[in-house]
């Protein structure tokens, strides 16, 4: 079945309870004189609660209206954030340059508002020390704590130990602090403003032409 409301004569009752185009309650009136307000205001008459007894019909733009609700459904679907859960592996005993490069990407994961899976992979002996995985994703943990908190806590997963991270920032205020950041870049290579600068050497102008001449400028 269509999702589409009845307009004007696709509506088939013999009264309505009648909305002026300004949402101002008219009341309860015949179909025929809706249909001939409708017209006198050049709108259509929309049925918008069928169920009601009787249905609720307003006077509007149907096509306005139709167009305005679809632009409002794009807009919404474009700014429409996802969470995504981002994974990192580490290894036990990794050294610190790489520990630092991992963590990094940790950071970068939580400031977009993303989660971060985070695998401690064990081989061999280590998987007789699982405390060493337990005490690098609390020491990560830690580390990141202004950006993130720990959502999932450490876990044996066979030969792995598995941490979720959640970030403190929701994924719609990361994209708009992301769209600032870049609108200041922007604004910043552009440099200053050429009025200012093109104002400034038109002053230093008459300056600039006594000290070639040798001649002192007047004061206006």
């Amino acid at each position: 079945m269509s999702a589409e409301p009845r307009i004007n004569d696709r509506i088939r009752v013999p009264e309505v309870r009648l909305v002026g185009p300004s949402g101002e309650q008219v009341g309860i009136v015949p179909l025929a004189k809706a249909l001939e307000l409708a017209q006198e205001y050049d709108l259509d008459l929309v049925e918008v609660a069928a169920s009601a007894r009787p249905p609720v019909c307003k006077l509007m733009d149907y096509g306005k209206f139709k167009y305005e609700s679809a632009m409002k459904a794009r807009e919404a679907r474009k700014n429409q954030a996802h969470t995504v859960i981002k994974e990192m592996k580490l290894r036990p005993k990794i050294d610190p340059h790489d520990y630092d490069t991992k963590k990094g990407h940790v950071v970068r994961f939580l400031k977009q508002g993303d989660k971060v899976k985070i695998t401690i992979m064990f081989r061999g002996r280590e998987q007789s020390r699982p405390e060493l995985g337990f005490r690098l994703l609390q020491r990560l943990a830690s580390d990141v704590e202004d950006l993130g908190f720990i959502e999932s806590n450490p876990k044996q997963d066979g030969r792995n130990m598995i941490m979720v991270l959640g970030p403190h920032k929701k994924k719609t205020e990361a994209m708009a602090e992301a769209r600032e950041a870049q609108a200041a870049r922007k604004a910043e290579r552009q440099g200053p403003n050429s009025d200012a600068e093109f104002e400034d050497d038109v002053a230093e102008a008459p300056a600039a032409a006594a000290e070639a001449t040798g001649e002192t400028p007047s004061e206006a």
